[in-house]
């Protein structure tokens, strides 16, 4: 059994690991938008594989990025309307800005780009064998399209069509930032997407209305890698009602009636001349034309002449930004050399967009304005049930077959999240699991798990007992992993986690093994404690309280698959839960909490409830623990299970411009008012949740951040039987000397002595200190007491003392 102190050296051994491989810089060149790692140079290599520089100019560098390739034309004349065609053809950016596609007809006069777009667009049709109809016989939902378009995906390439709706807004976690990992956390670098002013990608779809039908756009949708075999435009596996839906909200009412158009022999002929001269077949291929012959090397070529000028009206005409140009010029500058794994990652993610829904390393992260978005089925999941995985040593974390199924075979387990994971085609990310493999590494121990076939009778006996320590240690009377997790097809009893028992094909037990030992250092604001906190077993009766081993009865146990007996508790019937020896924590929604409330009994019979979402103290009562609904809207809803004293659900910790500035309150919605005004409440005011943890009693301690400063939470029960109170102790880190004020009461507040107050049933003893007592509304005579708090540089502590009075 390892001591205290070794299991420390291993955690920070672990922490200090991932730090080093979250240590990076990103670029985020603004040639490319997005939170990317990219350089200059890099970012110029990357829109030189785009932008098709190798179909036209010889000596381009072979790029580590799989090639993009043009859309398929062999249904053009089907899928696209031929007014739009024409037009598109003798002006790609006006028809569509920020195509890709150049102008290769500016150096025409107006009426001969006319005149060789309608050729070239009766050429195009002809190569169809069914024409384009405007005509639509299915019924369309257009409101389900709309819910579609901004939860499954599509806002992070293409942006917001509108604003989010009271619906959508009702579904998101209103936790701190969406963007999964922006503020970080000790352990683990993180992007500070807020503060980094990076652009969003944003694909207008201005032009979709007089592109598309809503038919040939709901086949597109349906199937886009037969479209875009480059994956650009991923397959977001939506089915043909889901595909219909999204593209009647696109098209929607403004869809023109197109006439048919037959194509015309003489003009055929003309536009195959035209296709041919243009050297068109350098990037879409159609039968029996070959493309050119590569005209000079890019690499000696002048940037301030051809696709690279915006003067140049002779040459290919790129839609591209100063910037853009500027990179590719370093690009061109740059003596090629051979990508790196870890470059060929970083553009590997950005080309293809990952980066925007994901955090790897210090990049990526979701966009600010796309948070709200982002949405999950169970909200009591908070960020992890709405916001993509990290990506951070992802190839140390999932095995390869998994992270193959993921990629290729849209193999999922969180079906609480909306956001879907994009199929961009086996092809075109073939090399990115073995890259992973090779730079994602962690250090860790080797799990030894007992053989259940073994001739040894010590190896058996071993085997037994750790099969019976992970049940129990999976089961309501060990962790309780089975109140969050589903278990062998069976619901959890609070929230519709991650099933368990993909963990042992899914997770690379060195993985497994960092991450139950500290959550947060891999998703700062999981929702998930740590029952290991500083590598010390919480439960010291099981396995001797040894970490090691208890972490690997659990993976022995989850290697065990449906046969693995059911953890005790899984189906539990009891809708009233009942505290002993030991506190008992409970997460779920509450009329007293929140959705993101944690209920916290003590065995003296003294409960709370804190608000997870606010990092506020909201409920105290003595007596019965709480009763939980099983059957109501996100199963596992609790109240107090006697009468509650409730307090304020708004932010406790803020720092204010001066004392007469009014306290941040929490917005608040009606039925008349559904929306809400201000989803990003706690982030906007400072605060962060970061999680929990459980001592040897069981008792949490809760860690938040206001600001730069890091809170613990915890509170006991003291005091005899009939004067039982509820000490709270703050323990603050701060990296500097500031004052952050705390709001300590509210309500018919009264000051019974110098450090003694009461409102209502409560009564609050605070230590010395600079108060405000404030009124809140003069005819009701409405209080708040307030708190000046100076925080020093470094570590202090805060006690006060909450006791529940007779009425």
């Amino acid at each position: 059994m390892l001591v205290e102190g070794t299991m420390r050296t291993f955690t920070a051994l672990l922490t200090s690991w991932i730090a080093i491989v979250n240590s990076s810089v990103a670029a985020a060149d603004p040639a490319l938008p997005g939170n990317h790692p990219l350089t200059q140079v890099q970012a110029g290599q990357v829109l030189i594989s785009e932008l098709r520089c190798a179909a036209c100019h010889q000596g381009v560098p072979r790029d580590s990025l799989t090639e993009k390739t043009a859309p398929d034309l062999s249904e053009v004349g089907a899928r696209i309307a031929p007014e739009y065609l024409q037009r598109f053809l003798a002006s790609p950016s006006a028809a569509h800005p920020g195509t890709t596609m150049p102008d290769l007809l500016m150096a025409k006069p107006e009426a001969e780009r006319d005149r060789i777009a309608e050729a070239l667009t009766h050429f195009l049709i002809a190569q169809s064998n069914a024409s384009f109809s405007s005509e639509n016989t299915e019924q369309l939902d257009l409101a389900w399209g709309k819910t579609l378009f901004h939860s499954i995906g599509c806002v992070v390439c293409h942006g917001p069509q509108e604003a989010i709706s009271d619906g959508a807004t009702a579904k998101v976690a209103n936790d701190e930032h969406g963007d999964e990992d922006e503020e970080g956390h000790d352990d683990v670098k993180q992007p500070r997407a807020a503060n980094r002013h990076f652009r969003p990608t944003a694909i207008p779809l201005g032009q979709v209305p007089a592109k598309y039908s809503v038919r040939s756009l709901g086949d597109f949708l349906f199937q886009p890698l037969r479209v875009r075999k480059s994956g650009r435009m991923p397959d977001l596996k939506l089915t043909r009602a889901e595909s219909l839906a999204i593209a009647g909200y696109l098209v929607g009412n403004s869809a023109q009636q197109v006439k048919s158009l037959s194509a015309n022999d003489s003009l055929v002929s003309l536009g195959r001349k035209y296709f041919q001269d243009l050297n068109c077949a350098a990037c879409h291929g159609l039968p029996g034309i070959p493309a050119a012959p590569s005209i000079g090397a890019l690499k000696k070529g002048n940037v301030t002449r051809g696709c690279l000028s915006p003067a140049d009206r002779r040459s290919p005409r790129f839609q591209l930004e100063d910037a853009q140009r500027n990179a590719i010029a370093a690009a061109l500058e740059e003596t090629p050399l051979d990508d790196t794994d870890q470059v060929a990652a970083a553009k590997t993610l950005t080309a293809f967009n990952c980066l925007a829904c994901h955090v790897r390393d210090d990049a990526g992260g979701v966009h600010p304005s796309h948070n709200v978005f982002f949405v999950s089925s169970d909200q009591k999941l908070g960020d992890d049930g709405r916001i993509p995985p990290p990506l951070t040593l992802v190839g140390a974390k999932l095995q390869p077959a998994w992270l193959k199924k993921v990629l290729f075979d849209g193999e999922s387990v969180r079906h609480y999240m909306e956001t879907r994971m994009p199929q961009y085609g086996s092809t075109n990310l073939q090399h990115l699991p073995a890259i992973f493999a090779r730079i994602d590494r962690m250090p860790g121990r080797e799990m030894k798990i007992p053989s259940p076939e073994s001739r040894s009778e010590i190896e058996r006996e071993r085997e037994k007992q750790h099969r019976a320590a992970g049940r129990e240690l999976l089961g309501d009377k060990g962790l309780n992993c089975i109140a969050c997790h589903d278990f062998n097809g069976k619901n959890s009893l609070v929230n519709q986690g991650i099933e368990l028992l993909t963990s042992y094909q899914r997770l690379q037990p060195v993985w497994f093994d960092a991450y139950l030992r500290n959550p947060g250092a891999f998703r700062p604001r999981t929702i998930m404690p740590t029952a290991w906190p500083n590598g010390v077993a919480t439960h010291k009766t099981i396995l001797e309280g040894d970490t090691d081993k208890q972490i690997e009865a659990i993976w022995y146990y989850l290697s065990l698959g449906t046969s693995a007996a059911d953890p005790p508790g899984l189906r539990a019937e009891s809708t009233k839960l009942v505290v002993e020896d030991r506190a008992k924590t409970y997460r779920g929604r509450s009329r007293v909490a929140g959705y993101r409330g944690i209920a916290v009994g003590l065995p003296e019979k003294l409960n709370y409830a804190f608000n997870a979402e606010t990092g506020t103290l909201s409920a105290i009562w003595r007596g019965d623990f709480i009763g939980v609904n099983w059957s109501g809207q996100g199963s596992g809803d609790f109240q107090p299970a006697s009468d509650p004293i409730t307090l304020a659900q708004d932010v406790s910790f803020v720092q204010l411009a001066d004392e007469e500035a009014s306290w941040p309150r929490m917005p608040v919605m009606t039925k008349q008012a559904r929306t809400n005004p201000n989803p990003l409440y706690p982030k906007n005011v400072g605060y962060q949740f970061r999680g929990y943890f459980l001592d040897g009693s069981s008792i949490p301690s809760f860690m938040y951040r206001c600001g730069t400063i890091e809170i613990t939470d915890r509170s006991v029960a003291v005091g005899t039987e009939e004067q039982l109170r509820l000490q709270r102790i703050f323990q603050f880190d701060s990296p500097e000397p500031q004052t952050v004020w705390f709001r300590a009461l509210t309500g018919d507040v009264r000051q019974e002595s110098e450090q003694v107050f009461r409102s209502g049933r409560l009564r609050l003893t605070v230590p010395r200190a600079e108060l405000k007592r404030k009124p809140i509304s003069e005819e009701a005579a409405q209080f708040e007491l307030l708190l000046r708090l100076p925080i020093p540089e470094g570590k202090s502590t805060l006690e006060l003392l909450y006791e529940a009075v007779s009425k």
